[in-house]
Order: C-alpha cells, then structure tokens, then sequence
C-alpha cells in the first residue's frame, strides 16, 4: 500500500491520482466562472417586494369628514378581508381618499399579486354602496416598479402641443429598446378648451348654463345616422356638424327669448391646460415633459442604459433647433460606478489575502492559496449566475465578506500539507492527510459558518428581502471553497510544494511555541479566573451596546438630495409654484449645484429603488438636488437648510440623503391612536411638546397638518323653493363660477379634450363674486346669490389619517446632526411614558418610523434563530458525537460580542440592522474554529495522550491555522469597512473575530478543563 492510501476513499488522493480529469476541470471552472461574470446581471439595489397598494376614491364637494366617512371607511371595511392583511392606513381629503392597504412583512413574494387580485375583487364587490359621483376606485400596485432613467423635454420656439408630438415619437423609439417594461409618460399638462362667460351677461341675455350645454353637446355628439341598405351594399350614413376646430365653437348659435344668439359673442373661447395644474416638472427652471424608462426585470442595466443613450442621441440630431433632451437620471451610470468601486474593493481584498498567505505560508505555499482563490470566485460566480443572483449593492458588498472566509479551508488544508512535508512526509501522504484528518471538521465548520447566515436566507421581511443575497453568497462561497480546499487545493499543493527529505522532526518546539505552551497551561490551570474573566467582559460587552449609536440602514453614498418643502395644508397651487421658483433661483446660483429638478404639487417618481416615495399634494414641491461631489452635497445640505431658515419663513423643510433599505419616511416618527378623533388630536398635541422640549429633535410636525379655511354656503331652503332651485344647482352653479365644469369633448385626432365653462378670472379670484353671481330661477329670471344665501367663513380638517379604521396621528420628527434616529426615539418614548400612562383605555401612544421597521426587520430575523441554533446543533452532534463538547462548542459563540461591541464603541460606527447579520453570523465563524479544536482534543485523546496534554497541545498545534484564517479574514475586510453601507458589518466582524480567536486558544481550553474536571497528570 502506497504511503498516504491508507483507510478508506480519500477525495484529495483521487484528484491527484487522475490529473488529466483534474486539470480539465479547472479549465472548465475556470472559463465558465469568466462566462458567468460577463453575463452576470448589474443594478443598483437587489429586488424587493413592495408589499404596499394604493387604492383611491375622488368625491368632488366632499368635505375630509364626508370623504371619511361615506367613502374611505367602507372602503377600509371591506379591505379589512384581504388575505395577508397587516394593516390598513389611510387619508382622506376635501374631495380624496387614499386608502393605503399593508400586507404583512412575511408575505411570500409569490401571493403578493393574488392578494391585490382579491383587493380589487373586494371592492368591485361593494363599489355600488359607495356614493353616486364617485370618481373610482383607482388601484396602484407598481409601487415597487423603478425608472433606471428620466429624460426631460423642452422647448424653445414651439407650443407645448408640438413638444408633445416629439416627446410621443421618443415614447415610442424607447419602448422598442431592447430590454424596456414600459415608458411612462410624467408631467404631462392635460390640454383644455375653455369657454369663459360672464354669469352677468347669462342673467341679461336669460341664458342658462343648461342651454349652452346642449348647444354644445347637440352638435358635436356622435351618434348612428341609419343604414341605408340596398340589394348589392349596405351604406352607413354620416351626418356632418361635429367640431374640428377653435373657431367652430365660438361660431356655436343657440335660441334663446326666440333670439339667435352666437357663443362668439357674449364668450370666450380658447385653447389651454388644466388650471390651476395638478402637479408640473421643472428642470433647471424650465417646465418639462418627462419620459421614465421601466427595465425589464431579468434586464442587463447596463446594456439597457447603451441602448437608450443611442437611441436618444440619435432622437435629438433629428430633432428640430429648440426641442431639447436632458437626462436627469442615470441608474446605468450610478450602477456602472458602484459596481466599479466594490470590485475595487474585492481587488483590495485579494490582494490583502495573497499578501497575508505569502508572508506567514511562503511563496510556493502562499502561491497554492493564490491560485484557489480565482477558483472558488469563478465557480461562486457560476452558482450566482443559475441562482439568478445579480451584481448589486448587497451580492458585491457579500463577496468581499466571503473573500476572508473562503480563504480559511484552503489555508487550513495547505498548511497542514507544508507542515506535514516539514515533518518528512512524501507529497502524496502529505497532500492527502487534511483529507482524512481535517476535511470532516473543516466541512461541519463550513456548514456552521454558513448557517450563521441562515436567519438572514429564511428571514420573511422585506429588510430580510433585500439583504438575501448575503446568505446566498456567502454560503455558497463557503460550501464551494471547502471542496476546493479538498480537491483544487492538495493538487495545486502536489505540482508547487517541494517534498522535505531530512527526518521527521516536532516544529513546535521552537522558543515561540514554548511560550504560547506556558500561556496555555496557565489558562487550563487557573480555568476559573480566565472563565469568570471572560464572562465579565462578555456582560460589559452587552451592557455597552446602549452606549452604541443606533441605526436601521445608513444613508446611500449617491450625489442626490431629496429636499421636501411643505406649504401649510389647504396653500393653492400658485403659492406652492411661487416657492418652487425662489428655490430655483438659490439653487441656479449655487457653484455646488450640478442639477435640480423640482415636482410642484408631487413627489418625485421612483428613480431609485428605496426611495419614500410621495403622493401628489398640492402643498408640496420636492426638489431632487443633484450635488457636485459627496463634500458638495454635504454643504448643499445645510445651505437649503439655512435658505429656508432665512427666506421660507412659510415653509416646513425635509432635506436628507437618499436612503438605503426599505423606505421609512420621516426619521422619528410616533403615532397617537384612539377612537375619538377630537381626543386624539388633544393627545396629540400634549405628545408634540414632548417631542419639541427633546433637544434631539427638530422639525417638530404631525402628518394632520393644520386646519383649512373654508366657505360654508348657508343656503335659506325656503326661499329656494319660492324660486324653483335646488342646493344641486347651486352647488354645479358654484363649481362653474369658481372652478369651471365640462360640458363637453372636442375631438382632436386620437384625442379627447374636455370643453370646461368658467368665468372669467377678474370676476371668480375673490371672495365676494360668489355673493355677486347669478343663478337662473325657474321662471327664466336670474337672482343673484345674496338674495337667498350666505357665505361663512370656518375651519375644518384638511387630512384625516387613520390606521385599521381608527383615527391616527403621526408626529413626525428629524434627529439633530450627530445623533441615530433610534436613539433619539428611544430617548423620546422613555419620556412620554408619564403620557402614555395617563390615556384612557383605547387610546394609545406607539413607536413607529425607522425604529418600528427597525423593530419589525430584527423580530423577523429573530424568528429564524431557532431553527438556526437547531442546525447548527445537529451538525456539531454529527461531528462531536458528544453532548458535552457540543455544548463547549457552542458556548464559545457568543464571545465575539466582546470585540464587537469594544470595536464599535471606539469607531463610533452605528449598530443597524446590516451590523445584526454580521454580529449573529459571527458566531458561526467562532464556532468553526471551536469545533476544530474541540474536535483534534478529542483525536489526541483517541490516541493515548492525558486529557491534559492533549488540550494544551491541540492549542498550540491549532495556533497557526486558527490565527492565519483569522488575520485573513480580518485583513481581507478592511475596505470594506470603508463602505457606508458595510462599514459598521465589518468593524463588527473585525473586532469580533479578533477577540474571538484569541479567546477560543485561551478561554476554550480553561473551559474544557473545566467542564470535563481535567487535572494535571500525577496531581492527586
């Protein structure tokens, strides 16, 4: 038998023994992981699941109250029955109502789109209860769905009608681009034909606005003329008369009092848009029309942004002088950036890797490391590529945490090879001796580190969702670097290490090793003063974690800024446009200022997956600030703040960066609950004082804004009766005097465009021209409305929010600079404790925000523990097969909290939810190097050592490996601590795993002793 053939089937002898098969699969590997890289799909953010539909109702006339009422609550009862149901939240306007329907957080992806099947089904089930002139309901459920670009059309010299003719052309050449959903048309201004008339002159003339109606829609309807049938043809009949032009209308005659009178004469009639506007897009100042490209979902980001760019280039050269196209979005560019600067990264990390393995290995030892490390990436990139896993944010940022990990298999069996040839061994034996030595520790390590991840793979929250691809990574890295470790890398070992002919001879005998033995020995005889050590440090550890600054997700590193300015509730259109405008301008002046792009009347769409994403309010004009530079947008940052500050004395702000993670909205938030909405209110505003007295919170608000103004017409009904009108046609008068109502469609190629009457503005833009207008009686003689009504001027809700059907209000707060939104809502709730002890039964004060979702994202993780810590059990009892040492193993696991938490005290990074992962996950890493020690105790026992000997020379024998994995591992994460996103994940792991090695070669051994009593040999 040849010398290492001993025992049973050996994997690493086999790959050596058949080398043709050997090198051919390398090659394999190798060309394939480079194909799969190069096809590999690029974005910005992983995927998530919006589990969030919007379902909307308009009521024209309605009041808030009303709105609540009759619409949102019926609406909110019958959603109460969709299945997955969390929660239901809502607003309801003078006139709106915007019902938000919640599916729960463990909502498999897959149901999400039954459950809005069953939403619109529902309501379609009682839309005949609701009341008659309901405009709806509406359904939005493409919340989730992201414009990777936005491109801006202007023109100089041409009407908003050809602009749109050319904007329409490019909607069509991008739809065809390979790779685009859809291409959405944003900011479009509805065009109108207004017919504007004095209500004086009707009254004169005794005309009535029913007759002008009728005028209008007796001619230009469109109705069947016959058939006219003979024995050969049937031949439709067309009657001539509907309008084709401006001049048609105003040419429109009625009889009246037995007069023919022309529409021309005592109207105006023009072309225009929807005044005021609903909501308009302004880039650098100029009002634009935009075009928002959707990619397809397994799309190439960066192919898809080639193809687009082409195709507007090649749009605009064909455009006239004067049509002009900006992008104001660039998903492909921020994509091709990113990924650029994390395979940097990556690049960094191997290198720091080859580094660590040449000088403590050698150069023929460290090469074999080298060389499987290309191996183990190219083959991880294959698994990714059939997973579907694409280059993202969080797949990258997961490549360079297994890059220090992967490392540890391959390191730990060529190690033991270059040792085991410094003992005399001939390179086959010594090849495959990890094999039958250390491959089965090694694979249940690899398996316990990989389930360290698990929690983050099973976790069903959308924060779950979006950080996935951490656990695929990083376990499918693990699991393909231990078979290298056990195949690549004793062949790779076999053709570069040299064999070492001089006799066998013990390495750890040298002064080092000596030294490392007495500290060992010292451990395992005072085991109790280094356990009782180690557990104070571990309960310091713990209690140091108040201490830390608290985080969901940090912000994003991208160069924009979202700046939300926010007029009081009830502001008219024009005010809010006026603000918009004197923002321009500070910003048009700024040398910090690379783009803007304001959204009067909205909020931004999503052009970037995480973004919070804000409904249209006519109070509200979002501006996205593109900055220069990170250090540019920073002072961007306070210059808005300090502009408002100074010269929107009017104005609530919200400037910040954009965020990474599921959004959360504004940073501090509290929500006051209860049945009574009067009550609710008073709550309310005890709780604000609270907030506002924090020193730690600024921008104090709650999400009911203010009280609106408005005009209560007191109507006397008998006086209407005398006169034959009814509160309808007051109410249709009021709306045409003020607003304008349509009375018809004209019909312009593929288009209709609505013909709205209205007055003139000098006779509607105060408040005393209602009291002065004319209403038609039924004799034929107008009155005016002085004579039977009156306007009172009183307050009422603007917006009612609530939450399952009850009134709810959200206080809504930022964090001063320097302070973690967490930790100012902690500290703030600790303060309305007094408060919320006081309430009433039903009414309630809760946490909700970025700490809510905090919350929510950890519970969903903690879910996943059990079967986790059940895994992780299983595998060591397989390995162990002892309940003592399984239970030694896994009380190691929690040791690295001591160097994480000492880390991020020092550094100051935050404790978010991404930092969680890594610190749960850093127990699988500790338990891998247990288990290996653990495990060669319980082989030197085997062979006839004293329990003693045996866990002092297992220490030092482990010394080598244990501290090589782990400065690799540690060293390899270094840029990734730069990393915003990553950065407080890898300080934690640094730090975690630096105590943690040093504690499993001293605290491990004292607790063996201990647990199994060992003593000295000879002592009595």
């Amino acid at each position: 038998m040849k010398p290492g053939q001993e025992g049973g089937f050996n994997l690493s002898r086999w790959a050596i023994e058949h080398v043709s098969f050997t090198r051919f699969l390398i090659v394999l590997l190798v060309v394939s992981g480079v194909f799969a890289y190069a096809n590999l799909g690029q974005r910005e953010d992983p995927t998530f699941t919006f589990r969030l539909m919007v379902v909307s109702a308009y009521w024209p006339g309605a009041t808030a109250r009303e709105m609540e009422q009759q619409v949102t609550d019926k609406l909110e009862e019958k959603l109460a029955e969709t299945p997955w149901l969390d929660y239901t939240q809502s607003y309801s306007k003078p006139g709106e109502s915007q019902v938000f329907v919640v599916l729960r957080e463990d909502t498999p992806p897959k149901e999400v789109p039954g459950a809005w099947y069953q939403v619109r089904k529902k309501i379609g089930d009682i839309e005949a209860n609701l009341p008659s002139g309901i405009a709806g309901p509406y359904f939005n459920d493409e919340f989730g769905d992201t414009y990777i670009a936005m491109y801006a059309f202007h023109a100089e010299g041409f009407s908003y009608a050809e602009l749109k003719d050319y904007v329409d052309e490019a909607r069509k050449n991008m739809q065809r681009v390979p790779g685009v959903e859809k291409v959405d048309l944003l900011g479009d201004q509805e065009p109108k034909i207004y017919i504007e008339f004095s209500y004086r002159k009707f009254a004169e003339q005794g005309i009535t606005f029913q007759q002008l109606g009728d005028a209008l829609q007796g001619q230009n309807a469109i109705a069947p003329a016959g058939q006219l049938n003979t024995p050969d043809q049937a031949i439709y009949v067309r009657v001539g008369g509907h309008y084709n032009s401006i001049q048609e209308i105003e040419d429109t005659r009625f009889r009246v009092n037995g007069k023919s009178l022309r529409l021309g004469d005592f109207a105006r009639v023009y072309r225009g848009y929807e005044d005021p506007p609903v909501t308009k897009i302004r880039q650098k100042g100029r009002e634009s029309v935009v075009l928002g490209v959707v990619m397809q979902r397994d799309a190439d980001v960066l192919a898809v942004g080639r193809n687009l760019h082409d195709t507007v280039a090649r749009l605009h050269a064909s455009f006239p002088v004067g049509i002009e196209v900006a992008q104001i979005t660039d998903q492909p560019a921020v994509v091709h950036v990113a990924v650029g600067e994390f395979l940097r990264s990556l690049t960094e990390a191997v290198i720091i890797v080859l580094v660590v393995s040449f000088f403590s290995l050698g150069l023929r030892t460290g090469m074999v490391v080298a060389l499987t490390i290309p191996l183990v990436l190219c083959v991880t990139f294959v698994a990714m590529k059939y997973a579907g896993i694409e280059l993202q944010k969080i797949s990258l940022g997961a490549l360079v945490l297994a890059l220090g990990l992967l490392v540890d298999d391959a390191m730990i069996s060529v190690e033991m090879m270059a040792r085991k040839l410094e003992e005399g061994y001939d390179k086959l034996k010594a090849a495959s001796y990890a094999y039958t030595s250390t491959a089965f520790p090694m694979l249940t390590g690899t398996l316990i580190t990989a389930a360290g991840f698990l929690p983050v793979g099973l976790a069903r929250s959308s924060a779950g969702e979006y950080t996935f691809s951490i656990f695929a990574v990083v376990g499918m890295a693990l699991l393909i670097s231990w078979f290298a470790s056990v195949y690549f890398t004793p062949f790779i070992g076999h053709w570069l290490l040299k064999a070492h002919p001089q006799e066998a001879h013990d390495l750890f005998h040298t002064p080092f090793y000596r030294r490392l033995r007495g500290v060992i020995d010292w451990c395992v005889e005072h085991r109790w003063k280094v356990i009782v050590v180690t557990a104070v440090a571990f309960g310091f550890s713990v209690f140091s974690f108040r201490f830390i600054p608290q985080q969901f997700f940090p912000d994003s590193t991208r160069l924009e800024l979202m700046a939300d300015l926010w007029l009081p509730e009830g502001s008219s259109y024009a005010a809010t446009e006026g603000v918009a405008k004197r923002m321009e301008a500070k910003l048009a002046q700024d040398p910090d200022v690379e783009d803007y792009v304001a959204y009067v009347g909205s909020g931004s769409p999503r052009f970037y997956l995480p973004l919070d994403e804000q409904l249209r309010n006519t109070n509200l004009t979002e501006f996205m600030v593109v900055s220069r530079d990170i250090k540019a947008r920073e002072r961007l940052r306070l210059k808005i703040q300090q502009w408002v500050q100074e010269d929107f004395p009017e104005v609530r702000l919200r400037v910040d960066r954009l965020p990474n993670g599921p959004p959360v909205g504004w940073p501090v938030q509290f929500r006051v609950m209860g049945p009574d909405p009067v009550q609710v209110r008073q709550y309310a505003e005890q709780a604000k004082d609270v907030v506002r007295a924090n020193p730690y919170a600024v921008n104090v608000h709650d999400n009911w804004h203010e009280r609106i103004l408005v005009l209560h017409d007191e109507l006397d009904q008998e006086k209407l009766r005398v006169l034959g009108i009814t509160s309808t046609q007051v109410r249709g008068a009021g709306q045409t005097i003020l607003s304008g109502s349509q009375i018809g469609t004209y019909r312009e190629n593929n288009r209709n465009i609505a013909v709205v009457a209205r007055q003139p503005l000098d006779e509607r833009d105060r408040l005393g021209d209602l009291r002065d207008s004319y209403m038609p009686t039924a004799s034929g003689q107008s009155v005016p409305f002085s004579q039977f009504g009156q306007a009172l001027a009183v307050f009422e809700d603007g917006v009612i929010w609530r939450r399952n059907r009850e009134p709810a209000i959200t206080i809504e707060a930022e964090a001063v600079e320097g302070m973690q939104a967490p930790d100012v809502t902690n500290l703030i709730y600790a303060e309305l404790a007094p408060l919320r002890a006081s309430l009433p039964s039903g009414y309630s004060i809760e946490i909700s925000g970025a700490l809510e979702q905090n919350q929510i994202a950890n519970d969903s993780i903690n879910a996943q523990m059990p079967k986790m810590a059940v895994l992780i059990l299983l595998l060591l009892m397989i390995q162990l097969q002892h309940f003592g040492r399984t239970m030694l193993v896994l009380l190691t696991a929690p040791l690295g909290i001591i160097g994480a938490a000492l880390a991020l005290l020092l550094t100051q990074a935050p404790f978010g939810f991404v930092s969680l992962l890594g610190v749960i996950a850093l127990g699988g890493m500790i338990m891998r190097n247990s288990v290996i020690l653990v495990d060669q105790i319980r082989q030197d026992v085997a062979d006839g050592h004293d329990e003693w000997t045996a866990i002092v020379e297992s220490a030092v024998r482990r010394f080598r490996p244990i501290w090589l994995t782990a400065a690799a591992a540690v060293l390899a994460m270094v840029p990734l601590s730069r990393s915003v996103f990553f950065g407080p994940m890898a300080i934690a792991l640094m730090g975690g795993l630096i105590a943690a090695t040093l504690l499993t070669l001293t605290f491990l051994p004292a607790l063996y002793a201990a647990w199994f009593r060992v003593r000295r040999p000879g002592a009595a």
